[in-house]
């Protein structure tokens, strides 16, 4: 597997208590509600419902001063309070028979991922004692949920006002915003005392064979770790990177560590091993949902991927000293792998069925010597498989995809909307809808993309006018169809690639297509005339409209 890394600095940790839960005032939009109705059996329910997610999530829906702070439900405190509310909303199938983690995990989620079916927990795990979850992240509608939101776009509405709010011209506006600037501060992550990750603390002689890591396909070159948090510091400047990158279990004591070379993960390692050092790893398995995605979001260099949960969660993330290295880990994790990287040793990892829908083959690899294992006192064993799309992988791609438009659109404004389409495996094709405003204007924004942090993996790029929807493929193939001709309106350039695109020609270099389906302007060279779209006009339409249900079709 290999969703996007980030790349970390250090948040600011300190000793700390955790905060008081904040009353729920009344939200403004709540406060112009309708008359009031008679209650029904339904009405009850959905209160029941909703009353629990708070209670469940220890979280409420927060004003000050009437500004709306967050609309949504968090923190989790952690992975197992997510699985109650997955539970309660039909979104959770526990699996009492025994099943194998070699393979027939992996085909019975293979077979429930496809047809948008709910999270596994499978409970008698043969050879084990912990139970494994999986598809937890399956569907979008659990995506969200483990973000808090009732919906991935509301949260990147949130995000974009986070990132660029409108200043009001008065004061009581100004200070009407100072509860919405305070969120930044509140964002840092917290060093504690003690976790529930480490109930449970394993030094003597720690073994991997107490996981119930499975083994995702026929010809994986073994079982693999496939939903960590591998935690590291940069040996100079101490700043932090969590990344989720595959790791395939040699033996009882080591893994092989998959770093892809632009990866946070692998930087740290490359500085530490031309000094000569060893590298400090810590994985952590399981902490509450959102520190989990937030290992697999492309953020830039140097920001700490615990901000971005502390952001997600509305509370900082906690954190616990490991017990045989210099790190910190989620003190709400489940499990935690202690252990380091040694310099100059590389051993033979792969091949893996991968989130491609293809394996990628084997090379050498740096190894994970483990050092402790801690953990809850019961712990749940999470993991996910990828291959052929969609996969669980799917809907946590989508979610960096509409959380982080707004950053895209800081840097390429003329973007309206971005499809990355889970077939396209997120690295492999990239629709955007623009606002054109001059001539080649499509062309700069293939390269605008092609220059965009992870996105500089991006194969094929094609670009539409704003009235396209992007999301709506078959609306994409007739524009495309019909305002190409390919002579003109295809470029193609070479750049990075995914180091998973076999289809490259060299690893990690390739060629890239750009696909300008913009409606062509004379400036362009297109001095024919552009005919108009067929459509029925607006009165017309109106006029049906009120005569429709009379027509009884």
């Amino acid at each position: 597997m290999s969703l996007p890394d980030a790349f970390s600095c250090d948040g600011a940790h300190r000793n700390s208590t955790p905060r008081a839960r904040i009353p729920s005032p009344v939200s403004p939009r709540h406060a112009h509600a309708s008359a009031p109705r008679a209650a029904t059996h339904d009405d009850e329910d959905e209160d029941a419902d909703e009353h629990e997610q708070k209670r469940l999530a220890h979280g409420s829906r927060i004003t000050v001063c009437g500004l709306p702070i967050t609309d949504y439900l968090m923190p989790y405190r952690d992975l197992k309070v997510f699985m109650d509310l997955l539970r309660r909303r039909g979104e959770l199938k526990e699996i009492a028979i025994e099943v194998d983690p070699h393979l027939e995990i992996a085909e019975i989620t293979d077979r429930v991922v496809k047809r948008g079916g709910p999270a596994l927990l499978f409970t008698r795990v043969k050879g084990h004692r912990w139970p494994v979850l999986i598809n937890t992240f399956g569907t979008m509608k659990r995506m969200a949920l483990a973000l808090g939101a009732e919906s991935l776009d509301a949260l990147a509405e949130e995000v974009a006002e986070l990132l660029e709010p409108k200043i009001p011209a008065d004061l009581i506006g100004k200070l009407k915003l100072l509860p919405k600037l305070k969120v930044f501060a509140d964002m840092s992550p917290r060093t504690v005392d003690r976790g529930a990750c480490q109930e449970v603390a394993i030094t003597d002689s720690p073994s991997l064979d107490l996981l119930p890591i499975i083994q995702c396909w026929p010809m994986d070159g073994g079982p693999y770790i496939t939903l960590p948090l591998v935690i590291t510091k940069h040996p100079e400047r101490g700043t932090r990177n969590i990344g989720m990158y595959r790791l395939q279990k040699f033996d009882s004591r080591t893994l092989g560590m998959h770093w892809q070379r632009h990866k946070g993960g692998a930087q740290h390692y490359r500085v530490a091993e031309a000094l000569g050092r060893r590298l400090e790893v810590a994985i952590a398995l399981g902490p509450d949902p959102a520190v989990t995605y937030c290992a697999t979001a492309p953020l830039p260099d140097e920001v700490d991927e615990l901000m971005l949960a502390g952001f997600l969660r509305r509370a900082p993330v906690e954190l616990v000293k490991c017990r045989t290295i210099d790190l910190e880990v989620p003190a709400n994790s489940q499990i935690v792998l202690e252990g380091y990287v040694a310099p100059g040793e590389r051993r033979r990892e792969g091949p893996f069925g991968d989130h491609t829908g293809f394996y990628s083959l084997a090379d050498d690899y740096p190894v994970f010597h483990l050092t402790a294992i801690t953990h809850q006192r019961d712990p749940i064993y999470p993991t996910i498989i990828v291959g052929v799309p969609p996969m669980e992988d799917g809907p946590m791609g989508k979610a960096t995809e509409r959380l982080f438009l707004p950053l895209i659109k800081k840097s390429v404004p003329e973007i309206v909307d971005m499809n990355l389409p889970v077939e396209g495996v997120f690295h492999n094709l990239a629709i955007v809808s623009i606002e054109k405003r001059y001539p080649g204007h499509a062309r700069k924004v293939m390269h605008a993309i092609w220059g965009l942090g992870q996105l500089m993996f991006t194969k094929i790029v094609v670009v539409v006018d704003k009235e396209c929807n992007v999301h709506d493929l078959g609306e994409v193939i007739w524009r495309v169809g019909a305002a190409l001709d390919p002579k003109r309106d295809v470029v193609i350039s070479e750049g990075p690639t995914d180091v998973l695109d076999h289809a490259a020609q060299m690893p990690d270099w390739g060629g890239k297509l750009g696909i300008d389906a913009t409606r062509k302007w004379p400036e362009e060279g297109h001095t024919r005339e552009w005919p108009p779209v067929v459509a029925m006009s607006p009165e017309v339409k109106a006029r049906v409209d009120a005569i429709w249900k009379e027509l009884g079709l």
